[in-house]
Order: structure tokens, then C-alpha cells, then sequence
């Protein structure tokens, strides 16, 4: 009997963890005029500079930078980038250290998390230029 009741317990606190996926409102007041990045588990990923109009500045930490823009599409938040005008659709949810970022194009891939937050601009290089 107390195996069941601690189960019966243990369920009724899993939805109190449950996270809803943030808002368009609130994923801009939480983003707006800062650069945050990404990483999927101890490796990093990226970075993204989340600029006024909903206008974006990505890159990979490589040097290069894609701009874009995100908007709300349901519960999620979608971007297209200058180079890559097809959507790719987040869902946002706030963490116990920041955001968490699942890609919901495809669901297999790992989830980001937030792993640093900076109000420094990007390293851009300018384009490649050469043979």
C-alpha cells in the first residue's frame, strides 16, 4: 500500500513540472537585445543575436552570420534566414538555467539549452572573398 500511494503521489506532481511553451510575447521580452548560446549537452552549437522587429543574427561560432527573422506559428516560434528562406519552427520553454529550444522540423534531434547569455555583439567575419 505505501508502494501505491508513493506512486499515486509521484504522479500528481509530474504535471507541476510540466513546462508550456512560451509565447510569442514572451520568448521576444525574454530574447529582445540579447545574444544567447546554444548547446546540446557540453558542446556548443551556436549563437543568435535577437535584435528589434523580431530580426535575427545567427551563427555556428564559425565567423559567419546568417541574418533572419522569427515569428509565431501556433505555439511555436518559426525563423527563416537570408540564405535559408524555409521555416524552421522551435518550440521555447524556460529551464532551471534559461531556455530550452526543441526543434519541432524534427523531433529526434537533441533539444538546445541556453548556455550562456551576453549583450556583446557576434564575431562576423565578412564574406569569403578569393578563389
Amino acid at each position: 500500500m505505501k508502494i501505491l500511494t508513493l506512486i499515486l503521489c509521484t504522479l500528481a506532481v509530474l504535471p507541476a513540472f510540466a513546462q508550456s511553451n512560451m509565447s510569442a510575447a514572451e520568448f521576444d521580452a525574454y530574447t529582445r537585445g540579447k545574444t544567447l548560446y546554444y548547446g546540446n549537452g557540453a558542446e556548443p552549437y551556436g549563437a543568435e543575436i535577437y535584435l528589434p522587429d523580431r530580426r535575427v543574427r545567427w551563427s555556428f561560432l564559425d565567423g559567419e552570420c546568417k541574418e533572419g527573422k522569427w515569428y509565431e506559428e501556433g505555439e511555436l516560434i518559426c525563423f527563416t534566414y537570408d540564405d535559408r528562406p524555409e521555416p524552421q519552427c522551435w518550440s521555447f520553454q524556460i529551464g532551471p538555467k534559461g531556455l530550452i529550444a526543441r526543434f519541432e522540423n524534427d523531433p529526434a534531434i537533441t533539444p538546445l539549452y541556453e548556455a550562456n547569455e551576453s549583450t556583446e555583439e557576434l564575431l562576423c567575419l565578412g564574406p569569403k572573398i578569393g578563389v
